[in-house]
């Protein structure tokens, strides 16, 4: 059996050089009092080590975090889209043992940065065809199907936590977000990052599976500064 590679967020977005521990990174153990393992996107696997240091007296109580990637496409995916998705979970998991619910609720209406984020990423859907429907399914754990003039495609990211990207052929591109926990767990805020990093993967997927294509420069800004620099064949487009 291949044993897993783990990232750090600061190795994908580094330029290459390799850190003083990658080795250790590459055959780390989880000894952690607990791990948990959440896959952001298929191959694009988090995991959040906790380490309790105290003891059961109650002292030298201290803790910590750790975070690791791993998964054949967590070196595609920025890391500062990886820690902002992580800062989404750990404030997830706080509200609900604390049971506390959003403060921000406005998930019907759309900032100003998702207006933007919608307008640049509408044209590379123009490159998605029919026989990419299963293949994009795949590539996100998702559902896709075709509309009227488009496409919708909708991913589960939390239990009965739903975002659905829809594009028509008139190059409109639109985002919804819906379920019965949405207004329960998380910040509208929140839902609308996730929301983006839902858009950056589907964009992912158009780039590599149109390498040869002159596709729009935003498609070529999705992928982190190690795939870019080791991986992406595409040094004439970056600029």
């Amino acid at each position: 059996m291949t044993k897993a590679k783990f990232w750090t967020v600061g190795q994908i977005d580094a330029t290459g050089v390799r850190g003083p521990h990658e080795k250790e990174l590459e055959d780390i153990g989880f000894s952690e009092d607990w791990t948990i393992s959440i896959e952001m996107f298929p191959e694009v696997n988090i995991h959040m080590a906790y380490t309790y240091l105290g003891d059961e007296f109650g002292d030298g109580i201290e803790a910590e975090f750790k975070f690791f990637l791993s998964g054949e496409r967590a070196c595609w995916v920025p890391g500062e889209d990886s820690a902002t998705f992580i800062d989404i979970v750990m404030d997830f998991m706080e509200r609900k043992i604390k049971r506390i619910e959003p403060f921000e609720n406005h998930y019907e209406k759309k900032t100003e940065l998702m207006e933007k984020v919608l307008k640049q990423r509408s044209e590379p859907f123009t490159f998605l065809k029919d026989n990419d429907i299963k293949k994009l399914a795949t590539f996100l754990s998702a559902k896709v199907w075709k509309v009227d003039n488009g496409w919708q495609i909708r991913k589960e990211f939390f239990p009965k936590i739903f975002i659905d990207i829809i594009w028509s052929e008139q190059n409109d591109l639109d985002i919804k977000f819906s379920g019965d926990n949405l207004s329960k767990n998380i910040e509208s805020y929140h839902i609308e990052f996730i929301g983006i990093f839902f858009l950056n993967h589907i964009l992912r997927f158009i780039t590599v599976n149109n390498i040869n294509k002159d596709l729009p420069d935003i498609c070529y800004k999705m992928f982190s500064r190690y795939y870019t620099k080791n991986i992406g064949n595409w040094d004439h487009r970056t600029r």
